[in-house]
């Protein structure tokens, strides 16, 4: 049955009230009709009892259908009240709308205007009772909201988090009004979600022994996740055991924990039910969050142990790394130096596991692993570039130094990695960068349980075992190299503007070429032979050129040395350690002849390449023999002369010092080298010296 509808007719004619209640009655069942004959008796009736609608007449004495309006508007602004005259006229139905009428309709003959007068009422009615249940909810909601509030400051209060996963239950089937409201704890050593509070009510529902691991259920979901879920009807899901209600409100508590509403009833829950227990939620993730602090703050007379703990677990790290150092150097390939790294860092209960990524895959490839299955490795290789991890190593190797996730569970960018740092129980990461003084090869990735569990001893210790893994790849490469007669030449064809030798042949009336290139600490030295009318004067102003200066000259040709900064061709031939046997320059093309040592996959070097000079084209690829003397003396005088003396050697063998007659002067070349001419000659001959003594001798002095 519907709600009844108490209407006042207001009317001066007593007998015309009475007939129009009547025939409202008649039109509506729902309609109860009462009348007045004046204004004043109208308003003590409405002050006396509920009236849901007022239909007045417009001209009354002493006081007029509009003032009685304006009366009842200022009790209830809202109550509907329509204006049933019969004075008719645009004027007073302007004014009437101007005042704030519901309704407005003229007195006619016949009985359907009644008709129209009780479906204006119904309706307006209709929409007041609407209207004015949604102000009495959202005042119900301010209150409740207020309540919510008042428990977040004894969440606050509370001491311990047993008290605050008490309170927050209780506040939430207080607030909702739920047969189930229950919390359960993240343990972080066990991996899995265990019960914490639950209400009175919910006890006979709850097993408070009931616990999630991994994978098991929608509560554990929802942790993983870190998003809120409602889940309908959830006793239908036979593979879904482990439920606490028929539907299900569970939202994340952070890192700490999952909150669960449940209950019985068909509705399930509405928007402003899961409003405010996502509020609840977050003060009480608030609340926990300041009681760890406070943890870790009556931890601080404990710091003494915990050091003496660090120092323990340091020496255990130093003896790891001084088996790890052992196993390197006995170590004869690059791959048994990463997996006996990666297999000794996992094979210990500090470290859940360790893999290495190489540098010359672009992204960086995973190529050694201990301690975790293929599925993770195969996790990070299908993500690519958008994997966590390849940001991380990225930022190892632009820095070189020692990076460290402190906490994978809330860090930025890892939220993809969530499900993964449960499952296999880490929460740190330590990146380190394995390089030695000339080249990066890759970085070893270390993954420990617990949140910031790596201290600044140990990590210092682990940066130092990336640079011996390093050195150690650097020299099992040369040595590699050395016993090995065959090497790999690639010429390329660069068309490139921005190539230094396009540049300089753009001014050249003829090739330009490469003579030779001295590496020093913070600058390039560059030996460039032109056309003799070549003029690079200019050259100077160029930003990437920093000095210029003729070293010789002869009937054809000009000898010039460039010092410039570096390059991204040089940065290219630095990072693979690729030798450049010849290079020359004419006509907008410069043709490249590389010596690509063995270690190196030739297609990274060309695409290396070719990512700063697109238009880098691969002409040729050829094996070449070389004798194993002539490498063997390379390597012995290189290791014995001074940095001093194997510049002076290789100035004067790229200036033409020891062509005859000669095509330059000491005096020159010690210019070029900014020193003295004696102090130049001292360091030639002691060069000269050296390699004579290497020849004869077999060792120098």
């Amino acid at each position: 049955m519907t709600n009844p509808i108490t209407v006042l007719i207001v009317d001066n004619e007593p007998g015309f009230a009475d007939l129009v209640g009547e025939m409202l009655e008649r039109q509506r069942d729902s309609i109860v009709a009462e009348s007045a004959t004046n204004a004043e008796t109208a308003l003590e009736a409405i002050e006396a009892r509920s009236i849901d609608c007022v239909v007045s007449d417009y001209e009354m004495p002493k006081i007029t259908g509009l003032e009685l309006l304006e009366r009842v508007r200022e009790s209830d602004p809202d109550l509907p009240f329509i204006l049933f005259t019969g004075r008719g006229s645009e004027e007073i139905a302007s004014e009437a709308i101007a005042a704030g009428v519901t309704q407005y309709l003229q007195k006619e003959s016949g009985k359907e205007q009644y008709a129209l007068l009780a479906n204006q009422i119904t309706n307006a009615v209709a929409q007041y009772r609407t209207e004015t249940e949604l102000r009495e909810s959202e005042r119900r909601y301010e209150r409740t909201l207020a309540t919510l509030h008042e428990t977040t400051r004894d969440l606050m209060r509370a001491g311990t988090k047993r008290d605050i996963y008490q309170s927050a239950v209780d506040t939430a089937g207080e607030i909702l009004d739920v047969s189930v409201a229950v919390a359960y704890a993240f343990k972080p050593t066990e991996g899995t979600l265990e019960h914490a509070a639950s209400t009175r009510e919910s006890q006979e529902l709850v097993d408070p022994k009931l616990s999630f691991e991994h994978g098991e259920g929608h509560i554990w979901d929802v942790f993983s996740e870190g998003e809120s879920a409602y889940y309908e009807d959830v006793t239908r899901d036979p593979e879904n055991a482990k439920t606490v209600s028929r539907n299900e409100l569970i939202v994340p508590l952070g890192t700490h924990g999952v909150l669960v509403a449940g209950t019985e009833d068909d509705d399930g829950f509405d928007e402003t039910m899961t409003e405010l227990l996502h509020i609840l939620a977050a003060n009480t993730e608030a609340a926990l969050d300041r009681a760890e602090r406070e943890q870790l703050l009556r931890e601080h007379d404990r710091t003494l142990t915990r050091q003496n703990e660090e120092l323990t677990r340091l020496n255990h790290t130093n003896e790891i790394v001084r088996e790890i150092n052992h196993g390197v150097a006995q170590a004869s390939t690059r791959t048994e130096i990463e997996t006996h790294a990666c297999e000794r860092l996992a094979d210990t209960e500090r470290y859940r596991f360790a893999w290495i990524a190489s540098s010359d895959d672009t992204p960086p490839e995973p190529t050694a692993w201990a301690g975790v299955d293929a599925a993770f490795i195969d996790r990070v290789r299908e993500d690519g570039d958008h994997a966590p991890e390849i940001r991380l190593i990225r930022d190892t190797l632009e820095a070189e130094q020692v990076q460290v996730v402190r906490n994978v569970l809330e860090a930025d960018g890892w939220d993809g990695r969530r499900k993964e740092a449960l499952t296999y129980g880490y929460q740190t990461i330590l990146a380190v960068p394995l390089v030695d003084s000339e080249r990066r090869y890759g970085v070893l990735l270390v993954h420990v349980a617990g949140a910031d569990s790596i201290g600044d001893s140990e990590r210092a210790v682990l940066g130092e075992l990336g640079e011996t893994i390093g050195h150690a790849i650097r020299s099992v490469e040369r040595t590699r190299a050395m016993v090995t007669d065959s090497r790999l030449e690639l010429e390329l064809a660069c068309h490139d503007s921005r190539l230094l030798l396009n540049r300089l042949a753009e001014r050249a009336d003829g090739p330009v070429a490469i003579e030779g290139i001295i590496d020093r600490d913070d600058e390039v030295g560059v030996f460039v032979s032109t056309p003799r009318e070549t003029d690079l004067t200019s050259l100077d102003q160029w930003a990437s050129v920093e000095t210029l200066s003729a070293v010789s000259e002869g009937d054809d040709e000009i000898l010039f040395e460039l010092t410039v900064t570096s390059s991204p061709f040089l940065d290219v031939l630095r990072t693979y350690d690729v030798q450049l046997r010849r290079a020359t320059g004419e006509d907008g093309t410069t043709t490249l002849v590389l010596e690509v040592p063995q270690q190196v996959e030739p297609r990274s070097l060309v695409e290396a390449i070719r990512e700063r000079y697109p238009e880098t084209e691969l002409e040729a690829r050829r094996e070449t023999t070389s004798t194993r003397t002539a490498r063997q003396l390379d390597t012995h005088l290189e290791d014995r002369l001074t940095a001093k003396q194997f510049e002076a050697l290789q100035v004067a063998h790229y200036s033409g010092f020891f062509e005859w007659p000669r095509e330059s002067t000491g005096e020159d070349l010690a210019d070029a080298l900014e020193i003295s001419p004696p102090t130049y000659h001292y360091h030639l001959r002691a060069a000269e010296r050296k390699l004579v003594a290497l020849a004869f001798d077999g060792e120098s002095e």
